[in-house]
């Protein structure tokens, strides 16, 4: 199995699964449903996690922690962000498994009434004023089946895309799904950029409730839409392949994988290394830096608010833009400039936070979201279903991405008001923020060049 694949391997996709469908006008039509449907339930995920990021550092300290000082309010509120990414790799093994055997639609059905349910329901949860420890116990139990169901619910929607999507232009239709987590926070600012105009009593009684009780709209659409979604055309001829191996070599015994443990999980290895790159980089832009403002620097809570739109508006144009460049130039070469600015931009950040202008503030959280948050995962949707072998794509793919998060962007908000607590200055998690982004620079030496892949080879890329 070679360790790379050169880019004049792009052809052996020019017959695929998907591109044979999508030549035929009903193919057409079920591709564009379903990108309308993976578009709208990522939009309804990174809502929801945008919503409760956006919540966590603005007004759950408040309403949850009301009897700590302002930093351990912090610290608490991310402890509960971070019980949602312990239940994604848990949700991504589950859910992973049964996607890879009854097919990608059962899953996205699923998971997205999971969600749906959770968070409409952190919006109903009592305050501590009212019910005590049980207001934070209700809020990290619905923090975890919400995490549970977003474990499958972006590798679902990664996987599916992937498989829809012409060869040549995999890069820039998978992208779909970043504009679809990018919709998800423009909705989320949009929303709480309104609900923080309200005076300081009316916000913490029932105003931050708003927000999430709005995401069942989200919901209901996403799952009408699912209901009626055809399987992939990659899962398709899988399924009938598998049955004809079943019926032809119904007795005989497969050959053991003598493999190295190395050999058979580098691929998700790799994923992991890459997933680290991004995910922390940009949960630590969009999570903790908005806390960091707000409750830390005193800044207005209407200006990280702000920002989070503006990114969210160039999102649009960012993340096609990384998607068709890595349709151009490679996966590779994308994502490690990528990285390699992340690296670059976390120490001069935090300088400039200290500012406390709300311009520079802006900027910078724009800047920072505009490359981990849009660039970086704009290039990551294609790069990962391409990495592994179709048998078991949707399983290692999710795990591998819901443990890189759990390494990375579920921990990076708790780990960074930590070293903010014991330092009390910034430059620890300045640090922080650039080894991670080194991490995902590091892993694109070893990661293969996947552009054009034929996504019904059995074997990983690696």
């Amino acid at each position: 199995m070679t360790s790379h694949l050169s880019e004049a391997s792009a052809p052996q996709a020019s017959s695929s699964a998907a591109d044979e469908r999508f030549a035929t006008p009903e193919g057409r039509k079920d591709f564009w449903r379903a990108t309308f449907s993976c578009w709208l339930g990522t939009a309804m995920e990174y809502a929801d996690f945008a919503l409760y990021g956006l919540a966590a550092g603005i007004i759950f300290g408040d309403v949850f922690f009301p009897d700590a000082t302002p930093t351990m309010a912090l610290l608490s509120s991310f402890a509960t962000w971070s019980v949602g990414f312990i239940a994604r790799p848990i949700g991504a093994l589950f859910f992973g498994w049964l996607g890879d055997r009854k097919g990608r639609k059962v899953v996205m059905i699923t998971t997205i009434i999971l969600m749906g349910a959770s968070t409409t329901l952190i919006g109903l949860i009592p305050g501590y004023a009212a019910i005590g420890v049980w207001a934070p116990v209700c809020l990290v139990i619905l923090r975890f089946t919400q995490g549970f169901g977003a474990g499958a619910e972006l590798s679902g929607g990664t996987v599916m895309l992937g498989e829809y999507a012409p060869a040549e232009r995999r890069g820039l239709v998978s992208s779909v799904i970043a504009l679809g987590s990018n919709s998800g926070t423009l909705l989320a600012s949009l929303v709480w950029l309104a609900v923080v105009q309200m005076d300081q009593e009316t916000l913490l009684d029932w105003g931050w409730r708003i927000p999430f009780l709005s995401s069942v709209l989200i919901a209901l659409v996403a799952l009408w839409l699912r209901r009626h979604l055809r399987e992939t055309p990659v899962f398709e001829l899988q399924k009938a392949e598998l049955q004809a191996e079943r019926n032809a070599v119904l007795h005989e015994v497969s050959p053991p994988d003598t493999r190295s443990f190395w050999r058979r999980t580098r691929a998700f290895w790799t994923m992991v290394g890459l997933r680290i790159g991004e995910n922390g980089p940009s949960y630590l832009a969009q999570g903790f830096i908005i806390g960091y403002v707000a409750k830390v620097l005193m800044v207005d809570k209407s200006v990280p608010t702000t920002a989070v739109f503006i990114a969210s508006l160039l999102g649009f144009a960012i993340i096609p833009l990384a998607g068709w460049l890595s349709d151009r130039f490679g996966r590779r070469v994308t994502y490690r400039c990528f990285c390699f600015l992340l690296m670059l931009y976390a120490f001069p950040a935090f300088m400039l936070l200290d500012s406390r202008d709300p311009a520079i503030v802006i900027s910078v959280i724009v800047v920072g979201m505009g490359l981990a948050s849009l660039g970086i995962f704009g290039v990551q949707a294609a790069w990962g279903v391409e990495m592994f072998g179709v048998k078991r794509r949707y399983t290692k793919m999710a795990f591998a991405k819901e443990l890189g998060s759990i390494l990375s962007g579920g921990t990076a908000p708790l780990v960074a008001a930590a070293l903010l607590t014991w330092s009390g200055h910034w430059w620890p998690i300045a640090l922080y923020f650039v080894v991670m982004a080194s991490i995902g620079f590091f892993t694109t030496f070893v990661a293969p060049e996947t552009r054009g892949r034929n996504l019904n080879l059995p074997e990983d890329a690696i």
